[in-house]
């Protein structure tokens, strides 16, 4: 099952429930080439004499045709290349086709997914968070607003009840320690807060939800290089998340270089793969004040 919500509560209660983690990137290019390629190019009568892919065009298809935490659709686009490949060898093509990255389009059309960079700047009342789906982690930015007004405070983004329960615990712990984080202690009577963020749900966006809003009320940008994951109590503890692999994967395709993660988490770094732990810095922090310090320029 790709997610547990659709499996009956008591079935569920009768189960014993074994996660398995999404595939890196890299797990994903060597599947396709050591075997997906040769599985698919056998059931359609192709050799190495009638078709080539190119390792660029394995990774593109990987990062710009599928989204997903394994390699079902991965497996069926390489499914859809040989078969493409035969028509053209029915046509009399020259041996063997080789595809690439530069003419991919013309097997698998226009890409369909994107992922989202970073931000090229620091930016005020901006903060990336993390997320982790059934089709593996992403990254979530979460966008808020200051305006004068009366106090209210609106979510946008179609958001689910855990993450609008965030949002109102973020604000809470603000209001509570207003005067240490150097914003007015009337400011939720003189001003609006609309928050904005894409719709996901889960209580691990609480931090990011603290800190962008932080930033856009004492006007201090958050760092782009820097994304964050854990949810938030209203004095400000930061408990501990799920699904960090898969949420680091997705920081790194990013181009972030620092997460800021759950103290409570730092046991589950070994799982994230070597070539993701090399290359980004984890920041294990128990406080929202201590998620500020590392996330506010």
């Amino acid at each position: 099952a790709n997610s547990l919500d659709t499996v009956s509560r008591p079935l569920l209660d009768r189960m014993e429930i074994i996660e398995l983690s999404g595939y890196t990137s890299n797990e994903k290019f060597h599947i396709a080439k050591d075997y997906l390629v040769k599985k698919s190019m056998k059931n359609n009568g192709l050799d190495d004499n009638d078709l080539t892919i190119s390792d660029d065009a394995i990774e593109a298809v990987i990062g710009y045709y599928t989204r997903e935490a394994g390699v079902r659709k991965l497996e069926q686009q390489i499914g859809k290349i040989c078969r493409k490949a035969v028509k053209k060898l029915l046509e009399n093509t020259e041996r063997p086709i080789e595809v690439t990255k530069q003419n991919l389009e013309e097997y698998l059309g226009k890409e369909r997914f994107h992922f989202e960079k970073m931000n090229e700047q620091d930016e005020i009342g901006v903060a990336r968070g993390l997320a982790w789906t059934s089709v593996g982690g992403d990254t979530l930015s979460i966008e808020v607003n200051v305006m004068p007004g009366s106090g209210k405070v609106e979510l946008t983004g179609k958001l689910g009840d855990v993450m609008k329960e965030s949002a109102m615990a973020a604000i809470s712990y603000i209001r509570a320690n207003s005067q240490k984080l150097g914003i007015a202690e009337n400011f939720h009577k003189t001003k609006d807060i609309h928050i904005h963020a894409v719709p996901k749900d889960g209580p691990s966006a609480g931090i990011t939800m603290a800190t962008a809003v932080v930033s856009a009320l004492t006007k201090n940008p958050v760092r782009n290089d820097i994304a964050m994951t854990g949810e938030i109590t209203l004095r400000g503890r930061v408990l501990p998340i799920g699904g960090l692999k898969e949420k680091s994967l997705a920081a790194f395709r990013a181009g972030i270089t620092d997460i800021i993660i759950p103290n409570e988490n730092k046991a589950d770094i070994d799982d994230v793969p070597k070539e993701v732990r090399s290359k980004i810095n984890f920041i294990p922090v128990k406080s929202m004040d201590t998620v500020l310090e590392n996330a506010l320029r």
